[in-house]
Formats: structure tokens, C-alpha cells, sequence
């Protein structure tokens, strides 16, 4: 039998498994994006306040009237979001005022949810704050770009949809204390 013949088939095998972790660990590697760190607080420095916007609720998750009986939807998220920010000392501005404040601060908030099972729901919510940024390479190129962000993920059932708002006021604290440590005198 020929030597090669002999070691070339666990090599591949190897080979093989090496591959197939390198395209594991790719895929697993969370995108490039903002994070709640030191570095991304200071981009909530000096900002005169934000613009609250909430993304639309998918229509899996709003068909069961739990969802409306528990508070969820588009309005009254924003309405307790604004209230928290507001009784934090915290400027909500209108669409209006925020396209024309410095860096046009704008605080994204997705509730995204799957149906995993019937009245089981695994839910992913993300707030980020998007300013107007201008490109280093090109400065006179300006884009809204997330600087700062937060999530949570887990799991509720249809008796427990409430935890989705709880979790969204717990994240949307997170913020509250990062933007007050970015602008100490407020």
C-alpha cells in the first residue's frame, strides 16, 4: 500500500473538521455593531435629547389578545419609553425637533419575536441609538449609523407577555444610566 494512500484520508478528514469550525466560528461571531462600553458612551455626550422610535410589533405576536391586554403595542411602548426617559431628565423630542438637533439622535427600539411554539415566544429586543455620523475617509458624506446599543433575549409564553415590557423598561434603564454618565451635570 502506498504511504500517501495511507495518511492522506485522515488528513482530509482533518481538513475537513478544521473547515467546518473556521465556517462555525464565523457564523457564531456576533456582527460588528455599537455596544453599551466606555467608548460608545462617549458618543452619548452633549446630546440635547432623542427621538423615540419603536418598531413595528410582528403580527405573530399581536394575534393573541394577551399581547393587547398586557400594554404591547407600538404607542404604548413609546409612551412608557418617553415617560421614563422624560421623568429621567431626559429631552423627547418630536420628529420634527430631532431632524433639526445636532446629530439628529434618534433611540431604535425592535421587540423582534418567533412563534417557537404555539404561546411560546422567543423574543429578541435591541435599543440603539442612532446619531448622523460623517464618514472619516469623506467627512461631507454623512449617514445615521448605531453608536450605542443594548439587547436581551429569552423566552415568554402567553401568560407571561407583560415580561416583554418589563424587559424593554430594563433596557431602556440601561440607557438612562449610560446617557447620564455621558452628560454628568444633567
Amino acid at each position: 500500500m502506498n504511504i500517501l494512500m495511507y495518511y492522506r484520508k485522515p488528513v482530509m478528514i482533518a481538513g475537513g473538521y478544521f473547515i467546518l469550525s473556521l465556517l462555525l466560528l464565523l457564523i457564531a461571531s456576533p456582527p460588528a455593531g455599537a455596544i453599551d462600553t466606555d467608548i460608545t458612551r462617549k458618543t452619548l455626550s452633549g446630546l440635547q435629547g432623542v427621538y423615540v422610535g419603536v418598531e413595528e410589533l410582528q403580527p405573530n405576536l399581536m394575534k393573541y389578545s394577551a399581547a393587547q391586554k398586557s400594554g404591547l403595542s407600538n404607542e404604548g411602548l413609546k409612551k412608557d419609553i418617553e415617560g421614563r426617559l422624560s421623568k429621567a431628565g431626559i429631552r423627547v423630542l418630536t420628529w420634527d425637533q430631532a431632524v433639526k438637533t445636532p446629530g439628529m439622535p434618534f433611540l431604535y427600539i425592535n421587540v423582534n419575536t418567533h412563534e417557537s411554539e404555539k404561546y411560546w415566544y422567543a423574543y429578541d429586543i435591541r435599543i440603539e441609538l442612532q446619531q448622523l455620523v460623517s464618514m472619516e475617509a469623506n467627512p461631507k458624506v454623512k449617514t445615521l449609523a448605531g453608536t450605542w446599543s443594548i439587547n436581551m433575549t429569552g423566552m415568554v409564553n402567553i401568560g407571561t407577555m407583560d415580561k416583554l415590557k418589563e424587559a424593554v423598561a430594563v433596557l431602556v434603564d440601561r440607557f438612562i444610566g449610560a446617557f447620564r454618565a455621558a452628560n454628568p451635570k444633567r
